[in-house]
């Protein structure tokens, strides 16, 4: 066959062919193996979040996601308290963990309060309404008489030798007692007039307000505020009533911030840090930023931050966040945020979910009221916000703020108990774990024989035969 005949061409044009379509082959066998890889990915991701749903989906899971976020929370508060107190006393020649003792006794303190309140009956929480706002406005006001005047404020009293701050003990107390009155008036039927909305709870969360700020406590004013406002959201008030109290608020933080020197200066340092790179009144913010940012990734680990011994003022309380992100690094800090989310998250549906007003209230202020005051704590140290003095919920040092939030989170936790299908779980469940080891130890509640509970069937009356 010659070399120019039409055969030996046809040949050459089919090895030509099979030369082209082998590559063509190979890359339609790589995209199909990349799609298939690609496919077996997301059928994996989407079943795992079918898992994180059935498991976020069981009746107790609001409960147990308040409780590891608060533990979790709490341990992280003891860690970073130890590690910037101790440089503290140390600079004011105390014991090193005078400091770090105080914040363990107050932490175990608030442990106890706060099982107390998981089994507490939701309707023990409305009793302590009442006598709980009273103590806080005769504690407010035996500050503003006795109470010493620290870096310009009055907050605390000394109480044994142990210092004890009322406003905090005042938030708690506002959610309560404005959930209690809510509660009653829509019982009655009065909340469709927004006068009774407003009154009498807008007067009294005014009497409380103005007893804190007359401290000069704008932080935790505004806090009040929020509560107060919190409240009004999820009892369901119109959208205009509440954009016109959000307004008068406003204009009420512009006054008592004109009429204050120490509040107008943070408020002008704060303005002065975004617009200029050089500013005089803003210390605590500057070395704040540049101790959050020095940590990276990874921080420099526990206990290892230079900036706590004197640079950043305060690190021990309003600013531990500061610390916290030296140390821990990003990764650390976006957990603690992630914690507080996970708060958030639970409260909120915890507060969806319940069927009493009275619990529905109380849950959404207290999230509310949580999960803002760390917001603002952490956007201060970040420069987003001005410096308003509120410590970080759980975390900063401070045994009144850490045993009220704690109290207040067993009461979350005992209104998630409280939900139709927690209930059912919790019937259905049985004796909890130490009832069943008490009654193995014959110190328990036992069932009378021939009662239901006991299983023995009960003698019928005439006796035998």
């Amino acid at each position: 066959m010659s070399a120019g005949s039409p055969a030996s061409t046809e040949l050459g044009q089919g090895r030509t062919g099979d030369e082209e379509a082998g590559p063509a082959r190979t890359r339609t066998a790589g995209s199909s193996a990349a799609l298939d890889d690609a496919r077996q990915r997301a059928a994996s991701l989407r079943d795992g979040a079918l898992r994180v749903k059935a498991l976020l989906d069981r009746p107790l899971a609001s409960y147990y996601l308040v409780l590891g976020c608060t533990l979790l929370l709490l341990a992280v508060g003891l860690m970073m308290v130890l590690s910037t107190s101790t440089a503290y006393d140390l600079d004011v020649s105390k014991p090193p963990y005078s400091m770090f003792e105080k914040q363990l006794l107050g932490a175990l303190a608030g442990l106890v309060l706060m099982w107390l309140a998981i089994k507490a009956p939701p309707r023990v929480f409305r009793a302590l309404a009442y006598p709980l706002l009273l103590a806080a406005v005769l504690g407010l006001v035996l500050v503003l008489l006795f109470g010493p005047e620290i870096e310009g404020a009055k907050r605390w009293l000394d109480v044994a030798g142990n210092e004890v701050q009322p406003s905090e003990f005042a938030k708690l107390a506002l959610v309560l007692w404005g959930a209690d009155l809510l509660a009653r008036k829509e019982k009655l039927g009065q909340l469709t007039d927004w006068r009774h909305l407003l009154v009498p709870l807008l007067p009294g969360a005014a009497l409380v307000c103005m007893l804190v700020m007359l401290g000069n406590d704008l932080g935790t004013t505004f806090l009040l505020c929020v509560i107060f406002l919190s409240l009004l959201w999820v009892v369901g008030a119109p959208g205009r009533l509440l954009v016109g109290v959000l307004a008068v608020l406003a204009f009420a933080a512009l006054m008592l911030i004109a009429v204050h020197p120490d509040e107008l200066q943070r408020i002008t340092g704060f303005v002065s840090s975004q617009t200029s790179s050089y500013c005089t009144s803003c210390y605590q913010l500057t070395q704040g930023k540049d101790a959050l940012g020095s940590g990276g990734w990874f921080g420099v680990g526990l206990g290892a931050s230079t900036a706590k011994w004197g640079f950043v003022p305060l690190d021990y309380a309003d600013y531990i966040f500061a610390i916290l992100g030296d140390e821990l690094g990003l990764v650390g800090a976006i957990c603690v945020i992630l914690l507080y989310g996970g708060i958030a998250f639970a409260g909120l549906r915890i507060a969806r979910r319940m069927t009493d007003t009275f619990g529905r209230l109380a849950a959404g202020a207290i999230t509310v009221w949580i999960v803002v005051q760390a917001l603002v704590n952490m956007g201060a140290v970040l420069g987003l916000l001005p410096i308003t003095g509120v410590p970080l919920p759980l975390i900063s040092a401070g045994v009144s703020s850490l045993i009220v939030t704690m109290a207040a989170l067993g009461m979350l936790m005992a209104f998630a108990r409280a939900e139709p299908d927690a209930v059912r779980a919790l019937a259905t469940a049985g004796p909890s774990a130490p009832r069943r080891l008490l009654s193995w130890l014959g110190v328990g509640h036992r069932p009378r024989a021939g009662s239901r509970a006991s299983g023995r069937p009960r003698p019928r009356a005439g006796g035998a035969g």
